[in-house]
Parts: C-alpha cells; sequence; structure tokens
C-alpha cells in the first residue's frame, strides 16, 4: 500500500465486529427462499449481502451504500465471484434510493444515516413487504457509558439491549433471532481497523503524513480501549415485520 490509507478497511472482512461463524448464523436466521430478494442499506463492500446471496442460490441482492471506495471494493468481489447476475451495487444516498419492498432487508451501522435506531425501523418497515425479514444491527450500552464514550457515541442515542427489543417491538416486528457482539469479535475488528494504518506506517516512517496517520490510529485505539470496550455493545436483532 503507497498510498495514504484514507480508512482503516483493508483488513476487515465485514465494517462490524462479526466472526464468520456468526455471519453464518445470522444468515441462517433469515430463512432465505429460492427467489428471495434481499436489500442492504448501508451495505459498504457488502461481504454479509454477498454471502447471503451464495447461501441461497436463486436469491437476489440489491446494496447501496454512499462509500465510493467500499462500493468499488464490493463490485469487484461481486465480478470475482461470479455473482454479476444476480447481485448489485449502487452508490447513492440510502434515505433517498428507492426499490420495491423487499423480502429480506439489512441494516447493520447504519442508524445514524436515518437519523436514529427509531426512524431506521420506521424505514426500513416501509421498504419491506408484510411477513419480511429485517436484519438490524445496532448499538446499545452493556454498561452505561463512561466520559469517553459518551464523548464518542453520545449518551442519549442508545439503550440497553432490553430497549432496544422494546423498540423493535413497538415499531411493528416480532423478535426471531437475537445476537450480540462478543468481546472477541470487538478485538479483532478494532485490531484490523488500526493494523491497515500500522503497516502502512511501519513502510512509510518518513511518509510526510505520517504523524497524521499515526494520530488517527492513537486515537482510535485510545477510545476503544480506553472507553466504550465492555461499555458499547453490537446488537444483531433478526425481526419479522408485522
Amino acid at each position: 500500500m503507497t498510498d495514504v490509507p484514507l480508512n482503516g478497511h483493508a483488513l476487515l472482512d465485514f465494517n462490524t465486529p462479526l466472526s464468520d461463524g456468526k455471519a453464518h448464523d445470522l444468515i441462517n436466521s433469515l430463512h432465505l427462499r429460492p427467489g428471495a430478494t434481499v436489500v442492504d442499506y448501508g451495505c459498504g463492500w457488502a461481504e454479509l449481502l454477498l454471502r447471503a446471496v451464495e447461501h441461497e442460490p436463486n436469491a437476489r441482492g440489491l446494496g447501496v451504500d454512499s462509500d465510493e471506495y467500499a462500493i468499488t471494493r464490493g463490485r469487484a468481489n461481486v465480478e470475482a465471484r461470479g455473482l454479476a447476475s444476480r447481485v448489485t451495487l449502487d452508490l447513492a444516498d440510502v434515505t433517498t434510493w428507492a426499490a420495491e419492498p423487499a423480502d429480506v432487508v439489512i441494516s447493520i451501522g447504519a442508524s445514524h444515516a436515518w437519523g436514529g435506531t427509531k426512524q431506521t425501523l420506521e424505514a426500513m418497515h416501509a421498504r419491506l413487504r408484510p411477513g419480511g425479514t429485517l436484519l438490524l444491527g445496532d448499538g446499545f450500552w452493556e454498561q452505561p457509558p463512561n466520559a469517553r464514550s459518551a464523548e464518542i457515541f453520545g449518551e442519549d442515542g442508545f439503550g440497553t439491549l432490553a430497549e432496544l427489543v422494546d423498540l423493535a417491538m413497538t415499531c411493528g416486528y416480532r423478535l426471531l433471532n437475537l445476537a450480540t457482539a462478543t468481546l472477541d469479535e470487538w478485538d479483532s475488528f478494532e485490531s484490523r481497523w488500526c493494523a491497515s494504518r500500522e503497516r502502512w506506517l511501519l513502510d512509510h516512517p518518513d511518509h510526510p503524513q505520517a504523524d497524521e496517520v499515526r494520530a488517527i490510529v492513537d486515537d482510535h485505539r485510545d477510545g476503544w480501549l480506553k472507553g466504550y470496550r465492555d461499555h458499547f455493545g453490537l446488537a444483531y436483532l433478526t425481526l419479522a415485520r408485522l
């Protein structure tokens, strides 16, 4: 890598704390049927969407994200895995991009785009057919936030895990499956986020922007280890739309 790393995603499989085993379990929880349409709002490079479509060979996938780097990476993976006839990735604003109501919708770590968890649940409800399935990935507080984690995530945007489930139920869903990111998944995710830049720094110690990149990594690592580690959690809810 010769260019200054613009993000920490290069070494990540998913842009969320998620292991291969849990990804497989989450896809199984969707009970995909032949011919199903799966839409991922805020898909990033769409790794989970691609695995879902590979899991059900007759499913069709649509993904949308505003990150050009991620969509470019995702499109390359679509071609490399022979999925171009069944997967389309669009570079667009998820809140204005339009599609027919889907059988399955995925929204992981994208609630900021809609203005919060409740707004995301409402938006996904309108984008799902009755009886469809939503895989929602969103944050919650495992412990009350300390000062650093509150600074990073805000104190009012998230509640407890039980409150997150209750909110989904009040927005017209029933809970089919619940999973949370483990500490090992978080540590792997954050370590690899930092390592993509750390490896670049090892190769480019005298680069004019080395100090800037080092400061980004140090700030991120401090936020993780001195802030939200053991406090902020990530839940994956598989929800049936009423």
